[in-house]
């Protein structure tokens, strides 16, 4: 279904805003965004398949193997999961003693930790033995709660936060505010690691975006810039479009590999001005990303490039360029707030 006038209306309002004195990418923009509805889709559901580079490269196939260990998970849960936990780092250690990178506890650990690499150990600070031992024990769980009503992935997670009693004993996901909110965040963020089998939806909030970081063209870069008055309104690429959004009130993390998960992930073809573009020096890891922008169509992008640099124009077309995330407000919501 396509969007409405009215959407379409703003768009291409902002649109000609975004352009100012470019009008080749002014006509670019009002031309993305006129098929918007032609693109619109929606991510599906059950992805089996990662979003190019959204896992580290050496632990993609351990996700993507043993997130198929059982019809509850799939790799972009598991990798949403090893993300929310630890960020991916293998040295993670909580206040409450949780270890490695899926933050397993020591009781937990003893009970459900398996020798995933076949060394004829159990390491906790090993990711081949502690991948494998969360896939494992979610399957584990879900097969405690395989007679309760409802989404079985839904009640799986449930009982690795609450337990798998509480989820037997309400039939389902608990009435508990931090077991509900676990839920969602964790299927929220599957989508930003799941490759899209659909085409993704067009952001509500990216006209806005566009029309906040046009406004700051010709700004002088600064590096950890926030756009504060102590800082002369001055920005840094990140800085930049943490405030583009925060404008329409999605708030963002403060770092590039981190915004890069809040939200599906369109192929380049699919690019819609609104979206986020990145850039990194290693093309088969996220947390390595160092650039990013506000897509406006065209194969340009606003920026904050680097210092001694102005906000301004840039195209993205560069053999750095890692990949694009189309921002949603559940998908930023979802961010844990350190990872």
């Amino acid at each position: 279904m396509g969007e409405s006038w009215a959407m379409r209306k703003m768009w291409v309002g902002a649109g000609v805003a975004v352009a100012g004195g470019m009008g080749f990418v002014m006509l670019l923009v009002v031309g993305v965004y006129l098929v918007a509805g032609n693109l619109a889709g929606g991510a599906g559901g059950g992805a089996k398949k990662l979003a190019k580079g959204s896992v580290p490269a050496a632990y993609q196939p351990l996700v993507q193997k043993w997130g198929n260990l059982c019809p509850a998970i799939n790799p972009a849960l598991l990798a949403a999961q090893l993300y929310q936990e630890s960020g991916f780092n293998p040295r993670a250690q909580s206040h409450a003693a949780a270890q490695g990178i899926a933050q397993f506890i020591p009781g937990t650990w003893a009970t459900h930790g398996i020798d995933g690499d076949g060394d004829g150990d159990r390491d906790v600070w090993d990711p081949k033995d502690a991948i494998p031992s969360a896939a494992s024990y979610d399957c584990s769980l879900a097969s405690y709660v395989k007679d309760v009503p409802g989404n079985p992935t839904e009640n799986m997670l449930a009982s690795y936060n609450a337990g798998a009693y509480a989820v037997i004993k309400y039939q389902g996901v608990p009435p508990y505010k931090e077991t509900q909110n676990y839920v969602k965040v964790i299927t929220t963020l599957e989508k930003s690691f799941a490759a899209p089998e659909t085409r993704v939806d067009p952001s509500e909030q990216a006209a806005g975006a566009i029309a906040y970081a046009q406004k700051k063209l010709g700004t002088l870069y600064l590096w950890g810039g926030n756009g504060t008055p102590e800082q002369g309104g001055r920005f840094d690429c990140s800085g930049l479009t943490k405030a583009a959004y925060e404008s329409v009130g999605i708030k963002l993390p403060r770092v590039a590999n981190d915004q890069y998960n809040a939200g599906p992930h369109p192929s380049r073809d699919e690019l819609m001005p609104g979206d986020l573009v990145f850039f990194s020096d290693d093309l088969t890891n996220s947390r390595a990303i160092r650039h990013v922008g506000i897509y406006v169509g065209g194969g340009y992008m606003i920026d904050a490039p680097r210092t001694g640099a102005v906000i301004r124009f840039d195209p993205i077309d560069t053999p750095d360029y890692f990949g694009a995330t189309r921002v949603t407000e559940d998908g930023a919501k979802a961010l844990p707030t350190t990872v």
